[in-house]
């Protein structure tokens, strides 16, 4: 499949189709979101919310949601927000989330089933790393993102005048509900 997408980048290229796609580094509506990495949302978030290329920066991961204060979610905000001008933060769910009740045994499982040696495993966890923890799932999305909203607005480096909200996508719809 890489082969395969490889050759279409040859071919978007050498036809200048990336000609319709210029834009600056910086957000042309000054607004960040924080989103999950689902495939479902790719196309359709963009789509629900009127979003172009160079509107907004898109930072995606497992969830959408920041666990940590100082993981690369967080520091990218702050990049969008010191250098890159961003004045508003979106962090948006969505319904049916494969994080929502992802269990970190089962996920160590899997890992292990796939040639993942155990003392590795024990190794992270002999180095401080809580596996137990940094590989659970959230039990509510909408508590997972206001969580992450209140991470955003009461981080130490964060601006104050930055406005950051929260809000639940519908995976099919695409509707998005305010939290």
């Amino acid at each position: 499949m890489i082969d395969e997408m490889l050759r279409h980048n040859r071919e978007f290229v050498a036809n200048r189709k990336y000609e319709g796609y210029k834009t600056s580094k910086f957000p042309d509506k000054k607004i960040a979101i924080v989103t999950c990495m689902d495939t479902r949302l790719t196309q359709l978030l963009p789509a629900a919310l009127g979003i172009r290329n160079g509107d907004v920066k898109i930072i995606k991961n497992a969830g959408g949601v920041i666990t940590n204060p100082f993981d690369s979610a967080m520091r990218s905000l702050l990049v969008a927000v010191y250098e890159l001008g961003v004045e508003e933060v979106m962090v948006i769910g969505h319904t049916g989330c494969g994080v929502q009740g992802m269990n970190a045994q089962e996920m160590l499982e899997l890992m292990r089933a796939r040639g993942v040696d155990e003392e590795h495993i024990s190794l992270m966890r002999h180095c401080g790393i809580d596996l137990d923890s940094w590989l659970h799932g959230f039990d509510d999305t909408g508590a997972a993102v206001t969580e992450t909203v209140d991470l955003i607005r009461n981080h130490p480096l964060m601006a104050k005048d930055v406005r950051v909200a929260g809000y639940i996508m519908d995976s099919v719809s695409g509707e998005l509900s305010p939290l």
